[in-house]
């Protein structure tokens, strides 16, 4: 089986965006709102605490995911990622 990847990183970003992806589209019934808090606050305390160098690198492949989503909602999701997560700060 030969992976559509390039990289462990890429696909783990890719699962992490799809994971979060799925939890902000969430409606109540599907899942807990205070439980959908507590798992996006904590994925950005996460990222928020990688070196530089990792963040960078995070940033990037996001960036790289949204210039070649087609579906303009995830596509907006992607491009606001890492400030939504805490990756760069409003000003940058």
């Amino acid at each position: 089986m030969t992976s559509s990847y390039p990289s462990l990183t890429r696909a783990l970003a890719e699962a992490l965006v799809d994971v979060l992806w799925f939890i902000e589209g969430c409606e109540d019934e599907q899942m807990d709102p205070d439980d959908a808090v507590k798992v996006l606050e904590g994925v950005a305390h996460t990222v928020s605490t990688l070196p530089t160098d990792q963040q960078q690198e995070l940033i990037e492949l996001v960036g790289e995911m949204a210039a070649s989503e087609t579906n303009p909602a995830r596509r907006e999701f992607l491009a606001g990622f890492p400030e939504g997560f805490g990756l760069i700060d409003e000003a940058s």
